[in-house]
Formats: structure tokens, sequence, C-alpha cells
């Protein structure tokens, strides 16, 4: 009980450190990503921190089988690098054994990650696409950060305000820069600038809106050209566009498991195939990562590391690669993704049982030769 004690504490310990510089790195990248659209206002800065607490579990759901597979490989690469663990298998501790005492961490870390998979991953998708489709029913004013420049349409419009009220309906010192395009829209005829001393922003009965310029100048014309038109006007409305926003999860990620039973329909089969393989993953990788943390001491304690992580990054490909034939109809749901778990848990058994049964032939090489001599 000390021993597995000993060793779940240990693997536990590693698994936590590693699963939290993951997600750090994963939640930096996409806080980068949202960072880059609230920048365009494309997204309001205040749901920023909203939409990543949502995104946790999604992230934690692939993080923590890679966590406990890494976990395991430092965790008992450290032993056998120090003896430990040679001191164990002389006290009778075998890799078979070895993996049954893993069984308890990788338990854990599998109803965690199932809950995560089944439950708390899809809310929080269905909780930013509800926040995401809010953004993207703002127009560009609700957007705006007074005294800044804000790019929109993939950059073909810039706005511009001075002034902003708090309301967002009245401006001053508005500036507007758009690209001109042709009829069909793929050629470009100029740059149209507006600017105008105050705006309002005004609602149509169709549900569009307008911000009326007022008091302000219009320039049509091309960069480096000297032909430019001067319009002055005192009245000018101009269509305000919706915001682009990009999300980086799909519609079916959103829906509840429950919803998911029973369903015919391809794609939400793979999906639901999907959730069930999250907790499946961390029992097979478990199995493939106990023998693969076996190193002798002379050889370093990151021997294995790198062709590990190959074999984690293929088990890993494989298995979207068949989601993706399921989603299809490639592969019949009633195969789906259970045979790529099934290959790669036969690796692992092969693995585990590979080093008795290759010390086992060279015994019996041993007292061949010696029963010769």
């Amino acid at each position: 009980m000390i021993v597995f004690r000993y060793l779940s504490r240990e693997v536990l310990v590693t698994l936590s450190a590693v699963s939290a510089v993951l997600l750090v790195i994963i939640m930096s990248g996409r806080f980068i990503r949202y960072l880059a659209q609230a920048a365009q206002g494309l997204l309001d800065p205040g749901v920023l921190l909203l939409i990543m607490a949502y995104r946790i579990p999604g992230f934690l759901q692939l993080i923590l089988p890679l966590g406990l597979f890494l976990g395991i490989l430092l965790a008992y690469g450290r032993l056998y690098l120090e003896s430990e663990m040679t001191v164990l298998s002389a006290t009778g501790m075998s890799q078979q054994r070895l993996f049954v005492y893993t069984l308890a961490p990788a338990t854990l870390v599998a109803l965690l990650a199932g809950w995560l998979s089944l439950g708390l991953a899809p809310q929080g998708v269905e909780h930013v696409a509800r926040i995401l489709n809010q953004q993207s029913a703002m127009t560009e004013l609700d957007t705006l950060v007074p005294g800044r420049f804000q790019s929109m349409k993939n950059g073909s419009r810039v706005t511009y305000s001075e002034e902003l009220s708090d309301d967002r309906g009245e401006l001053a010192g508005v500036f507007i820069s758009e690209k001109r395009f042709s009829t069909a829209g793929d050629k470009e005829r100029g740059i149209s600038v507006l600017v105008a001393e105050t705006g309002r922003q005004e609602l149509q009965a169709d549900g569009s809106r307008y911000l009326i310029l007022e008091n302000g100048y219009r320039y049509d014309g091309n960069p480096g050209e000297a032909n430019y038109r001067a319009i002055r006007y005192d009245t000018y409305g101009v269509l305000l566009p919706k915001p682009e926003v990009v999300a980086d999860v799909t519609d079916r990620e959103g829906i509840a498991t429950r919803q998911l039973l029973g369903s015919k329909d391809g794609r939400l089969q793979s999906e639901l195939q999907w959730r069930l393989s999250i907790p499946v993953l961390v029992f097979v990788v478990a199995l493939l990562a106990v023998p693969l943390s076996r190193v002798n001491p002379r050889q370093g304690r990151f021997l294995k590391l790198l062709p590990a992580i190959l074999l984690y990054m293929a088990y890993l490909a494989v298995l979207i690669a068949a989601r993706g034939a399921v989603e299809k109809g490639k592969i019949p749901p009633a195969l789906g993704l259970w045979w790529v778990h099934g290959v790669f848990a036969l690796v692992g058994v092969l693995l585990l049982y590979w080093e008795p049964l290759r010390l086992k032939w060279a015994a019996r090489g041993v007292a061949k030769e010696m029963a010769r001599g």
C-alpha cells in the first residue's frame, strides 16, 4: 500500500505540473487570437475572459490524457534513473503489477476527462457560441473605442472617432476610409474617405443601422494619383456592417450529449464517439506509457520520450482521421473509432509483455548453450 501511494502521488504530481504548463500554453495562444479580434473591433474586450473561462473544459479534456502520458513517462523514468524501480523490481514489482497500480490515477483522470468531455465541454462551447452570436449582432459602433483606428471587413474599412457618447449614439471627429471595388467585387477601384464633424446612429424599420454624418467631406480617388474628387455634404448616411466574428468551434460541439444518443446523423455519431473516446484514450495511453517509461540509467531519462510522444501523436492523428471518416460515412458507425483504440491497446499489451518475454527467451537460449557445453 505504501508503494501504491508513492507511485500514485508521483504520477499525479507530475501530471498536474505538465497539465498546468500545457493549459497555460494553449490558453495563451487562444487568448492572443481572441485579443487580435478584439483589437480589430470584432469582439468586446469585456467578454474575453468569459470566453476563455468557458473554453477551459474543452482544453482540459485533451490536455489530461497527454498530461497523464507524459506524467507516467517522467515520473517512472525518474524512478528508473535513480534505481528506485530496480529496488522495487527486486521485491517482485513486475511491469504488469506496475500497470495495475497505475490504473488508480488513470481512473481518476478518466473520470474527470469523461465529465469534461460529456458534460462541461459541450456546455462551455454552447455558451461561447451564444456570446459570439451576440457579438456578431453588434455594429462597429458597439465595439468602437474613441481615439483608435478600427479595422473592419478584412482591412478594407477603417473607422475612427475622436469622441463617442456613453450610449454610443453620438460621435464627433469622424473619419472613415473604405476601399471601393468593381461591381463584380474582384477589382479595386480606389478609396473613399469620409470626414465629418459629428455623427449619430440611426435604426431603420428593417433592422439595419446607419451612421448619419453631418457637416463633412467625401474624397474619392486612387492612391498615388492626383485626380481626387472632393464632395462637401451636410448629411450623409453610411450603412454600418456587422462584425464578422470567426468562431473556433463547430455547432455540433455545443450539442448536449443526451441529444446525440440514438442519432443516425454521421456527424453527430462521430461527435458522440469522440466524446466517449476521451476517457478510453486515458486508459490506452496509460497502457502505452508504463512500458515506454522503462529506461536504462546509463541511457538517460529522456531517451524514449521522443519516440513515445511520436507514438501518442500517431494515436491521436489516426483517431482524428477515423472521426472524419465516420462523419463522411466512409467507416460504419458500429466500427467507428473503437478499432483505433483496439489497435493501440494491442500495441500497449505487446510492449508491456515484450520485456518479460525477451528475458525469458534469452534465459532459454543461455540454458541451451550451457546444456550443449
